[in-house]
């Protein structure tokens, strides 16, 4: 089975930039994704690409400020994530699964997961 390990994240001001990064342990053709969770709160959908990088979907709220891109030489998918706002503090996941991108925004109990890195947004 493939695991992904995760890097990146940190503490960052309102207005700042980071850069997420996902390794997926051997190649994959599945779609990847990243999720987050706030603390109190159920896990939610930021992001997904498939294989080709052609079909990509966000979330409401990051698209414009967030963009998802992967490199399928090096099994990794990125998070590049721009004007960061104190409520983008998470803990962000990436993950895959054998799904299209739309059904990639509901996770499933049998989903691939990273280890999960801490985003704080704060001044």
């Amino acid at each position: 089975q493939v695991q992904l390990v995760q890097s990146g994240g940190g503490l960052v001001p309102p207005g700042g930039s980071l850069r997420l990064s996902c390794v997926a342990s051997e190649h994959t053709l599945s779609a990847m994704g990243w999720f987050r969770q706030a603390p109190g709160k159920e896990r939610e959908f930021v992001a997904a690409i498939d294989w080709s990088g052609r079909n990509i979907a966000y979330e409401a709220v990051v698209k414009g400020r967030f963009t998802i891109s992967r490199n399928n030489d090096e099994n990794t998918v990125y998070l590049q994530m721009n004007s960061l706002k104190p409520e983008d503090t998470a803990v962000y996941y990436c993950m895959t699964a054998d799904r299209d991108v739309v059904k990639l925004m509901f996770f499933q109990p049998s989903d691939i997961w990273g280890q999960g890195t801490q985003v704080t947004v704060s001044s």
